[in-house]
């Protein structure tokens, strides 16, 4: 006999264990604290993406790497071999995440990182600090694939968009801290030709320490509840939900979110077999997965809108700032080593301030409001940008006031792209997936936003030359297309369970899907009766014991 577990939800099926924001937040600061702590992996790649701008203006590895310094297509290639590996280390990372488990897939990250960052600081040549850099690159992309998974999976839903966009927030610091670590060690030994070799050799060691934190850290992390009931592992589960929430053992929310989870790992288990019967190789099988991403429309519906938000976030001219500030700030008017690092790291300040806002209110704002209104500002700041380099690109030194309006401009999309597509492009791609192809399909989005950005490290130098003023209108056609591709075309998802996105995305629309989906959710005991937003609610069933008779019952 099956004991029933009569719980609900409330009228917009929100599982939820206390109030979105920063009020969520402060109400659950175990998982808070793991979260920030999973986020020094954005940290890393952050770090190494700002530490780099600094390095190569610096007199003494100028003066070590004169091919380097002085050639602005191997600059960008240098600049560029860091995405390339982290393209193919997030596209890799889906079936290794699922293997080995997210926490041992972030251990593993971190010792490829540290391997990376060591050949950086110590190279002699060239090929040294191409090849440190493409193995650093494997690990940062192996990071950004497997931190916003793995805390999309460790959330509840009323504060998953704000947890995840921790790791936006990790990136914002580790930029920060990378300007201004260069800006200091510029000074040892002076900033001209005495300039000692420590001044770079120092910030690209430095990445080492919090990579050695997080490695460390990795041993007292949790595994996800979801991987762990993916591997069958159904007590494990159980208690590190309990563990999660932070709530009485016995709450009905902790044993309908173990059910919903059983339910979408039974459902997708039961499908695969069904659609891929006899196939017993990983190897095959993840193949076949990964076709099912482009061919099955559901799936692909989603992965286009994962996919599209990497490549249109690069495209609104992030990372050409990020990389080529000091170019851009010295191209404007602004002269000198100290003052063109001054002023990119005021860049790394703003973004790391206007991110803090997504982390609290993003869960009560909206995915698609921030998108929007994150847009609009990027788009009048490329443009008035771009209007005040077409008019005064050849007089800066005569219109430093202009040069400085641009400045302002530039550190106003900053702040308008951290806190909107610069948090939202980590979270949707986590969280819109169901949990067979999620992985996988994370991967594959965060591989498109490493490729994309490989892309606009080459071509940025090359425009900026070439084009100049119209570098700024080129990102600004791609802030316009993301404000109506949100609006008319991006579903909401804040507030939603993992397990619901099928009602927002269309999958189990067909009958044999739903017929299944009925079945599995029958044979646990799934009903709705009450609503359970605070806790309270019932189980028909005489005592805890028949919980775990419903979750182990396989009819």
């Amino acid at each position: 006999m099956v004991a029933t577990v009569s719980l609900a939800v409330t009228g917009d099926n929100e599982l939820s264990y206390g109030p979105p924001g920063y009020k969520g937040l402060i109400k659950e600061p175990y998982i808070f604290f793991l979260a920030c702590f999973a986020s020094i992996g954005g940290l890393l790649f952050g770090y190494d993406q700002g530490v780099i701008s600094g390095v190569l203006v610096m007199s003494n590895f100028a003066k070590q790497f004169p091919t380097l310094a002085n050639d602005a297509g191997l600059q960008g290639w240098m600049v560029a071999v860091l995405t390339l590996g982290a393209m193919f280390g997030a596209l890799l990372n889906g079936p290794i995440a699922d293997r080995i488990s997210r926490r041992w897939d972030l251990l593993l990250a971190n010792i490829i990182f540290l391997v990376g960052s060591i050949i950086q600081c110590s190279a002699v040549n060239i090929p040294m600090i191409f090849i440190g850099r493409f193995i650093a690159g494997l690990a940062i992309g192996q990071l950004s694939m497997v931190v916003p998974l793995y805390l999309g999976e460790l959330a509840p839903p009323n504060i998953r968009g704000s947890l995840i966009a921790l790791q936006q927030w990790g990136i914002t610091v580790g930029i920060m801290v990378a300007f201004w670590l260069d800006y200091g060690t510029q000074h040892i030994g002076g900033t001209g030709d005495g300039q000692s070799p420590a001044a770079w050799r120092f910030p690209l060691a430095f990445q080492c320490v919090p990579s050695l934190i997080l490695a460390t850290g990795t041993f007292f992390l949790p595994y996800s509840p979801r991987w762990l009931m993916s591997k069958g592992r159904e007590d494990e589960t159980l208690a590190t939900l309990r563990r999660l929430r932070r709530v009485d053992p016995n709450d009905p929310r902790i044993r309908l979110e173990l059910l919903e989870i059983k339910a979408a790992c039974m459902f997708d288990q039961e499908t695969v077999e069904a659609k891929f019967p006899g196939i017993n190789s990983r190897f095959t099988l993840a193949v076949k997965q990964y076709q099912e991403l482009f061919f099955v429309r559901h799936l692909n519906r989603r992965l286009v809108i994962a996919c599209l938000l990497q490549i249109i976030q690069q495209f609104t001219g992030i990372n050409a700032i990020i990389y080529y500030a000091p170019q851009i700030f010295q191209a404007i008017g602004l002269k000198g080593n100290s003052i063109d690092l001054l002023a990119t790291g005021v860049v790394g300040v703003i973004n790391f301030l206007s991110t803090i806002p997504a982390i609290m209110f993003l869960d009560r704002w909206g995915r698609k409001k921030v998108l929007i209104i994150g847009a609009i500002g990027m788009g009048i700041s490329q443009l008035i940008v771009g209007t005040l380099y077409a008019v005064y690109q050849n007089s800066w030194e005569d219109h430093r006031s202009a040069g400085w309006a641009a400045a302002v401009f530039i550190w106003i999309y900053i702040s308008n792209f951290a806190f909107s597509i610069g948090c939202v492009n980590w979270i949707m791609p986590s969280e819109i997936f169901p949990p067979g192809v999620r992985s996988k399909a994370v991967g594959v989005a965060i591989s498109t936003n490493w490729l994309t950005n490989f892309i606009v490290a080459l071509i940025t130098p090359r425009m900026l030359k070439s084009i100049t003023f119209g570098t700024f209108y080129f990102f600004l056609v791609f802030c316009i297309i993301l404000a109506f591709w949100v609006y008319f075309f991006v579903p909401e998802t804040k507030g939603r369970r993992i397990e619901e996105m099928d009602e927002i995305f269309g999958g189990n629309q067909g009958v044999e899907d739903m017929a299944r989906i009925a079945d599995i959710r029958r044979r646990l005991g799934i009903t709705v009766s009450q609503d359970i937003s605070s806790g309270k609610g019932s189980l028909e069933a005489d005592d805890k014991e028949a919980v775990f008779e419903v979750t182990h019952h396989e009819a």
